[in-house]
């Protein structure tokens, strides 16, 4: 009865986790997935890879040796890969029948169905078909797009630009038709407004006149760009059908509420491309584009869909850029009177060597624009710094690679704020728990901060704000600060939704990004009542959740992103806050006493003695390894001495397999002690015993047992909390 396909595809996120055995097997390792629909199996299969993001135009293969995880392209080679299931087995099939070998013998190597073979050789045979043409006739383009390929793969084919084939295309009046998905099965005409893209006769998608709204999601979950964006493109539909806008949602995640085919007006299910979104931004003719509450996808597209005279909507496409790029963001805080880090821009691995020389290791370094902390990494010498370019990313102009001096044991706070441009509201100063060079999207944060002092908070709010104007963003805003010493350095700013929004919303009971798309559709912030910064009923914390339990990978945390949620305990204190954030996250802090192993760097070894003290009056037995144990008994401070692995026995890692130890805390500092534990950190995770890498986070976790064994366990709804609050 159906009259199109479906293919479901899964993002998987093996680059954040290079050591991790690739291998698929009865262990799900996706982190996310993309649907796409068609007329047939092929376009829906070329569709369903142009939506994954992963730097690929469609089931295409880079003409890059190893891009698909082979050595070499022999038959042998191919069809040994071929027999392990990976997540590149797709282009390794694509490697197969471009080099002749039959269907027979895949089929032997993989046991794929051989429909599927054979569907999946008729694309190469189509793109053999088309790059040998002598010219290409209007048939055999409308054929092509019929079958899935996208301009960008019909460009490559030709040694042609993707500007060129859009041209020729719309030159010959060849623009997707859109048909409703038939979500009856036949049984009665279906009216949902929900639609997929195809190259047929008739259109089944009729634009009314009202004013309309575009929205762009944030495409497949990835570490590092999830669910929040899907919350914040759901709030900005229910803001503007609250005012009267007509919204429409383009979106490919099958995951997301988003793609409920009730939410918006319209929902295109469709990839996030250049050129998907332009054809729906033809049909449709709305008043504008949302491109800030989906992340960096939809931030990609912005400066192209612009200048092709899409209207976006809020902060303009040049204060984006003035953000991002390094030098005009420079110019930027010189305006505003911020503090930053000595950094410098590399566009070479000498260049870098010279300018990390210059600021003195160690040395954060990334590439620009970049989400999740993407090849991010925090770098102690030259060699290290020369591996990084080699290992991590290919400098270029066009691809700087940034650098910044790393304020080792500083702190960190984010500030979520929404700007009409000419008023500014602060949603929210979150403290992370963690200290610096771990990604804000992995630390655990509070909300009010507990630490900041009064001076800090006058700052934070007058640069926020400060940033917020200069850069006229209209919606919503994000800083990340660092405090070290009483001084506050700003470390980036970002003009969008953050993922942190939604926990703040929840906090606060102010819906920020509903708000904020209002704001971009001309409201002000004075008419919409907003408090200048709304207060917290309690405390909240927000604690990220990670998949070391799935992967086998080092649990010591980063500058890059690694987990894939996050959850939030709220209370009136924040101890209690903190234990139910740290229960929900699988992480709960021992109620009861026991062992607690410690062993920390020189520098917080001060710092960590009343931390110990208290764990010590709670009941727990200190097991120290030989320098903190040391330092500890000069204090009068009774622990045990324990081994580290390669000692002696027992050891830390005997201690946590016998159930002996409860918690342990491990500061490391500096290269080589950040890597000498690892075999405590993994059987810490592999044993569910609670790991404490920061003097904060260690505190915030005597915090929370004090709370858990001295107050009465309560139960309040959000909405209580909030309805007190306004009262």
């Amino acid at each position: 009865v159906l009259d199109y396909v479906v293919v479901n595809i899964p993002r998987i996120a093996f680059e954040k986790f290079p050591e991790v055995d690739p291998v698929l097997g009865v262990q799900m390792k996706a982190v996310g997935e993309t649907m796409a629909i068609g007329r047939t199996f092929k376009s829906a299969w070329q569709k369903g890879f142009r939506a994954l993001e992963n730097d690929r135009a469609g089931w295409v293969r880079s003409p890059r040796l190893k891009d698909d995880g082979l050595e070499a392209d022999d038959p042998e080679s191919v069809l040994a890969a071929l027999r392990r299931p990976t997540a590149e087995r797709p282009f390794q099939l694509k490697r197969a029948m471009e080099s002749g070998i039959s269907a027979e013998e895949i089929f032997e190597a993989t046991n794929i169905d051989p429909w599927f073979l054979d569907q999946l050789r008729g694309i190469v045979e189509l793109e053999e078909w088309y790059a040998a043409l002598p010219e290409v006739g209007v048939e055999e383009l409308r054929l092509m797009k019929r079958e899935g390929f996208g301009d960008t793969q019909l460009a490559d084919l030709r040694g042609e630009t993707e500007e060129a084939v859009r041209r020729r295309r719309w030159a010959e009046g060849i623009r997707p038709t859109y048909n409703v998905v038939d979500t009856c099965a036949g049984e009665f005409p279906a009216a949902t407004p929900y639609f997929y893209s195809s190259y047929e006769e008739e259109n089944e998608s009729s634009p009314s006149s009202g004013e309309k709204i575009i929205i762009l999601g944030s495409g497949p979950n990835r570490i590092g760009q999830g669910i929040e964006f899907d919350y914040c493109c759901v709030q900005a539909v229910l803001g503007l059908n609250e005012v009267g806008y007509e919204t429409i949602m383009i979106y490919s995640n099958p995951e997301t509420v988003s793609t409920d085919f009730d939410v918006s007006d319209k929902l295109y299910f469709e990839p996030l491309t250049l050129e998907d979104v332009l054809e729906i931004i033809h049909l449709e003719s709305p008043k504008g584009v949302i491109v800030q509450l989906g992340g960096q996808t939809p931030l990609k597209l912005a400066e192209a869909l612009q200048e092709l005279g899409a209207p976006i909507l809020g902060t303009s496409v040049d204060a984006i850029d003035r953000a991002e790029d390094r030098e005009r963001f420079a110019a930027v805080c010189e305006i505003v009177g911020a503090a930053v880090p000595e950094n410098g821009v590399s566009t070479s691995v000498e260049r870098a060597l010279e300018v990390a020389e210059e600021i003195g290791y160690p040395v954060l370094v990334r590439p620009s624009y970049v989400l999740g902390g993407r090849a991010m990494e925090i770098v102690y010498d030259e060699e290290s710094l020369k591996g990084y370019f080699t290992r991590a990313v290919q400098a270029s102009p066009d691809h700087p690679v940034l650098i910044d001096r790393f304020l080792e044991d500083a702190f960190e706070a984010d500030v979520d704020a929404l700007s009409d441009g000419e008023e500014v509201v602060i949603g929210g100063i979150m403290q992370h728990i963690e200290d610096a060079g771990v990604h804000s999207g992995d630390s655990a944060c509070v909300l009010p901060p507990y630490l900041l002092g009064a001076e800090e908070l006058h700052v934070i709010r007058d640069l926020t704000r400060k940033f917020a104007l200069e850069l006229g963003v209209v919606g919503l805003v994000n800083v990340q600060y660092a405090i070290r010493d009483g001084q506050v350095y700003v470390l980036e700013v970002n003009p969008r939704a953050s993922r942190t929004i939604p926990f703040v919303g929840k906090a606060t009971g102010v819906p920020l990004a509903r708000l904020a798309a209002r704001v971009m559709a001309g409201e002000k912030l004075a008419d919409l009542g907003v408090p200048a910064e709304p207060p917290v009923p309690g405390v909240a914390v927000k604690e990220a959740v990670f998949p070391f339990n799935r992967f086998e990978v080092d649990t010591l945390l980063g500058p890059e992103m690694r987990s894939t949620g996050e959850v939030m305990g709220i209370d009136d204190s924040f101890g209690m806050a903190f234990a139910k954030a740290a229960k929900a996250s699988g992480n709960a802090v021992p109620l009861k006493g026991g062992a607690l192993v410690v062993s920390v760097n020189d520098r917080d070894k001060a710092t960590v003695t009343p931390i110990i003290r208290r764990f010590h009056d709670l009941g727990f037995r200190i097991l120290a390894t030989r320098g903190t144990h040391r330092y500890l008994s000069r204090l009068g401070i009774r622990s045990e001495r324990v081994f580290k692995v390669g000692e002696g026995r027992p050891n830390i890692v005997d201690g946590i397999v016998s159930g002996e130890v409860g918690l342990l805390i491990n500061t490391p500092l500096g290269k080589k002690s950040q890597y000498d534990d690892y075999a405590m950190r993994r059987a810490a995770i592999t044993h569910n015993v609670p790991y404490l890498t920061t003097m904060s986070a260690a505190s915030a976790a005597c915090d929370a047992l004090i709370a858990l064994r001295s107050r009465v366990h309560t139960v309040r709804s959000i909405q209580d909390r909030i309805a007190r609050l306004e009262a």
